[in-house]
């Protein structure tokens, strides 16, 4: 009897004891993490060994992946390199169409690849045109009136052709795109900024004309150019605005064409 009674008494908490082996196949719980990600280490604290912690199923991020609207891009050189791939067959039919005041296809021309080529260089081309050629001007009429008078050059040509052709380029555009933002029409600034870039092309080529000492044939000379560059602006924007309230809007832009032409008639060919 004292066996059988020892027998039945608990025995796995005592020392040494060997706790029975229980089977339990049908009653086993699986713990199954849907969403643990798993990680590859170790981390790489700089170099080029990879980078770092990484999640197996994600694609890698880079730090200089940056969203599209992200202000950063517009102070990033990169941001602006697309609108300088251009060729040389391009631009020149551009320069082309610029000469065509009267066809209004501009945009649809440069719809696919809008460029900021043609804005820096031909308003720096028209910059030196004037200077230059506003000096030569002077000369001619300072000689053609009188021999005997001395004449010197006017450094501040340069200046003031700086300032009033780079701003007019940048800053017209940049109001009209925020103008008609406003007014909640359609509105690209890149557009725009190539549109009025290649506007004062025309400029340059009267600019060679305006050197005649003829105060009558200058005027026309520049009324002319005027008018077709103005058209060429005018014309272009009506076909891409809509809205017959934006009427003023391209009435305006035409005869500040006219007014670019008359301050560069009064300023450097006087």
């Amino acid at each position: 009897m004292e066996d059988s009674s020892y027998t039945g008494l608990p025995t796995s908490h005592l020392l040494g004891s060997v706790p029975a082996v229980i089977t339990e196949e049908n009653n086993t719980t699986k713990h199954v993490a849907t969403d643990a990600s798993v990680q590859i280490f170790p981390p790489n604290n700089g170099g080029d060994r990879g980078t770092g912690y990484q999640t197996v199923g994600r694609p890698t991020e880079s730090f200089e992946q940056q969203p599209a609207n992200n202000w950063r891009g517009v102070f990033s050189i990169s941001s602006y390199s697309q609108y300088f791939d251009v060729d040389t067959d391009v631009v020149l039919i551009r320069l082309i169409s610029s000469l065509n005041p009267v066809a209004g296809d501009f945009f649809s021309k440069i719809d696919a690849n809008p460029d900021l080529y043609g804005l820096i260089w031909i308003s720096t081309t028209l910059v030196f045109v004037l200077a230059a050629l506003g000096n030569l001007a002077t000369f001619l009429m300072q000689k053609h009136a009188d021999n005997s008078t001395s004449w010197s050059f006017d450094v501040s040509y340069m200046n003031v052709a700086a300032c009033s052709i780079y701003g007019y380029a940048t800053v017209v555009p940049l109001a009209y795109y925020f103008f008609l933002q406003y007014m909640g029409s359609n509105a690209n600034l890149i557009r725009f900024w190539c549109m009025w870039g290649y506007s004062l092309t025309i400029f340059i080529m009267s600019s060679f004309l305006l050197i005649i000492p003829v105060e009558f044939l200058r005027w026309v000379i520049i009324l002319l150019t005027g008018v077709a560059s103005a058209s060429f602006v005018a014309l272009n924007l009506r076909s891409y605005i809509e809205g017959n309230e934006l009427s003023v809007a391209i009435i305006a832009a035409f005869f500040l064409q006219i007014a670019l032409a008359i301050f560069i008639k009064v300023w450097f060919f006087p």
